[in-house]
């Protein structure tokens, strides 16, 4: 991956984002993110979809120009311009809201007050 860097697609823990493929080692891709298009998910990643954890973790979305290794096998190519930080953040953020008040679970009550929070501080 020399010379320019190139757009990717790329998965974090539960998280989707559009960012620049910056360095590759040891099966592992340097990603500069530049957009959010899927919000991590909520609560206990070890226990998906559960509410009675003993931490249920509030999990922000990586940050705008934020560098952190993936997996190579979650790397897609990215064809086209990516959406404007900001607004990919509210976006994603947005339907996973939407998507969660469709869920009666308790985990998705707490989830959506871990998401409310978030939306407040990210100042979207």
């Amino acid at each position: 991956m020399t010379g320019h860097k190139k757009l990717v697609l790329a998965s974090y823990k539960t998280g989707q984002y559009i960012g620049e493929a910056e360095d590759e080692r040891n099966e592992m891709v340097l990603l500069k993110v530049l957009a959010v298009i899927s919000h991590p998910w909520q609560g206990d990643l070890h226990n998906p979809k559960k509410a009675d954890v003993p931490f249920f973790q509030e999990r922000r979305a990586l940050s705008n120009g934020e560098r952190t290794w993936v997996p190579i096998h979650t790397i897609k190519e990215y064809d086209g311009n990516p959406p404007e930080y900001k607004e990919s953040l509210r976006t994603a953020l947005s339907n996973y809201i939407n998507k969660l008040k469709e869920d009666n679970s308790d985990w998705a009550k707490r989830s959506l007050e871990c998401l409310y929070q978030l939306e407040k501080d990210y100042k979207i």
